[in-house]
């Protein structure tokens, strides 16, 4: 969200700022710059991996209800300097053995255990999700304020010729004498002025390309442009769907509601593996073993032999005081439970008021896109007439200049409110999982 409120403020306060392309750019659409990140951004990739790791963790929980095998290996030397006898000085010794264990019972911990854990790796895979997400918006958002900057520059472009066009009609007057050098003054200095928005314009667009580029990780010396589909008045104007099916949707498919979802579970489950401590723990153990010693009077194979054992036991372990550590534990497991449903709450609030404001910024820019129009149509229908009057010598500069700037801000609106409802659009796409519509 805060994403897009950044592209308001953009749209706001940003002046009529584009750049023609390098020829040498390489020209991408929106689906081939979402489809290139998806497959090369980094921190995506890294949370595949954090997937992945996920899922060894389930892989070792399971493996925890099967006994364990160990074997064991031990050689010892022994020295007796006060030994009386020369060949009681030292010994030598080992020991060989298999060890098993294997926990029957624990209170049902190990299989709850399993369960978090399962749900654990649901929730990294919807983190792989919602950083597809994040790029996608960062993408829509970049892609966009280039085609803004784009059509504003356009309307720089056209201001430039128009005040050159002026300023030299003006010129044209003062040696007729009808202006004054004044006038002719101001003429040039709104031309210098309109001159250098348009250097600021052409600096500006690289910026917001380079910024493009860094999202998708591109090399130093690789240029980079997009393709500036036409756009028309049916793309900004088509209708929206209800936003009460919006928002049930994105209930659905936005990560994180998913996963503050999972996460109630997991803490649910949290509090039946807490209450699993006061229960007994019973597990068995079974062993086999030899060894053998220097010094004895039978050799190293009969010494094995005769030492070869085994063994089996079993092991109950009952909970009687515990300093209040299992009842402690149960009581924090259900004060997370009532955490995460607040959680879940709170996702799901921030979401309405998401979606809710997405869809009035939409509605409210096509109302407005529709206003801009017919504003435009009458200031430039006044601009045009006190330009001829201009000439004819019936307004004055300031009078001029005043029409030109009101005629400009007409034309900003319109960009204004077209990108600010392509936007809004796209994000419900978004918030919908549905493919964006800017995929020319």
């Amino acid at each position: 969200m805060k994403l897009y409120r950044s592209f308001i403020l953009f749209l706001l306060c940003l002046s009529p700022f584009a750049a023609k392309a390098q020829d040498s750019a390489v020209v991408w659409t929106l689906q081939e710059c979402l489809d290139y990140a998806l497959d090369n951004n980094i921190q995506l990739n890294q949370s595949r991996i954090s997937y992945l790791s996920g899922q060894e963790d389930v892989l070792l929980a399971k493996a925890q209800l099967f006994p364990s095998l160990s074997g064991t290996v031990s050689q010892n030397y022994t020295n007796y300097p006060s030994s009386n006898a020369e060949s009681n000085h030292h010994s030598y010794s080992g020991n060989y053995g298999l060890n098993a264990n294997w926990t029957v019972f624990n209170g049902n911990r190990r299989r709850i255990n399993i369960q978090q854990q399962e749900l654990q790796n649901e929730v990294q895979e919807l983190n792989v999700e919602q950083n597809e997400y994040d790029i996608l918006l960062n993408l829509v958002q970049s892609y966009m304020q280039i085609l803004y900057a784009y059509e504003a520059i356009r309307i720089t472009e056209n201001t430039v010729e128009v005040s050159q066009s002026e300023r030299d009609r003006a010129i044209e007057l003062m040696n007729a004498g009808s202006l004054s050098r004044v006038e002719v003054a101001q003429l040039e200095s709104q031309y210098s002025s309109d001159k250098y928005q348009l250097v600021v314009a052409q600096t500006n667009l690289a910026n917001y390309k380079l910024q493009l580029k860094q999202l998708l990780e591109l090399d130093i010396n690789q240029d980079i442009d997009v393709v500036r589909p036409e756009i028309t008045e049916e793309d900004v104007l088509s209708p929206l769907p209800d936003k009460g099916i919006i928002y049930e949707t994105s209930l659905q498919v936005i990560p994180d509601v998913r996963s503050s979802l999972l996460a109630l579970d997991m803490a649910e489950l949290e509090v039946k593996r807490a209450r699993g401590g006061y229960f007994p723990t019973i597990s068995l153990n079974a062993a086999i073993g030899t060894g053998h010693l220097s010094g004895m009077q039978y050799n190293f194979g009969d010494q094995l032999w005769n030492r070869f054992n085994e063994g089996v036991g079993v092991t109950v372990s009952v909970p009687i005081f515990s300093n209040r550590e299992n009842k402690t534990a149960v009581n924090k497991a259900k004060l997370a439970v009532n955490n995460s449903q607040l959680d879940v709450m709170n996702t799901q609030n921030q979401l309405l008021r998401t979606v809710e404001g997405i869809y009035l910024d939409a509605t409210s820019a096509q109302s407005q896109y529709l206003a801009a129009l017919e504003r435009l149509s009458a200031v430039e229908e006044s601009y045009n007439l006190t330009q001829q009057q201009f000439y004819l010598g019936m307004k004055n500069t300031v009078e001029l200049l005043t029409e030109k700037n009101n005629y400009l801000s007409a034309q900003q609106e319109v960009i204004q409110s077209k990108y600010m409802a392509l936007m809004s659009k796209e994000l419900l796409n978004v918030y919908q999982n549905r493919p964006v519509e800017f995929t020319y």
